[in-house]
């Protein structure tokens, strides 16, 4: 936590790097320290899987893509009533139709293509922000 904030610093950095520095690597980087932190939660493991299912597009590697985003619908469509500052149901939607996309690749190519998490909480937006101003350093300790 951050202050009395009730937004983890790594996940404040997780948003960060989806959203604005676009470095999906360093999402799962930070994102897989903060779930291991918090006992393994589906909900922070999902929104890992999304960021390297982009990073595995991103790099050409379709199959991977696809694995990835299957595996963060399975744990994200039952969640989605969790708010953790983000609009849930957007993400599940555009995932699952990047899902469909990657699925039709070969008859449909499409090139890659960021998705965004929509914040709906003005404290977690303020924080994400501070960020864009002040970068994290990736890799740096948390």
């Amino acid at each position: 936590m951050i202050g009395n904030s009730s937004y983890d610093r790594l996940y404040v950095e997780f948003v960060y790097y989806f959203n604005v520095a676009r470095d999906y690597f360093e999402c799962h980087e930070v994102m897989e320290e903060l779930w291991l932190e918090e006992g393994r939660a589906p909900l922070y493991q999902g929104l890992l899987q999304v960021a390297v299912g982009l990073y595995h597009h991103r790099n050409g590697n379709v199959s991977g893509a696809v694995k990835l985003f299957t595996a963060a619908l399975e744990k994200l469509e039952p969640r989605q009533k969790a708010e953790a500052g983000i609009d849930l149901v957007r993400l599940v939607r555009d995932s699952r139709l990047y899902l469909a996309k990657l699925e039709r690749i070969e008859e449909q190519p499409f090139d890659f293509y960021d998705l965004d998490i929509r914040i709906t909480d003005p404290e977690l937006e303020t924080m994400v922000e501070a960020l864009r101003e002040n970068p994290p350093v990736p890799g740096e300790e948390h």
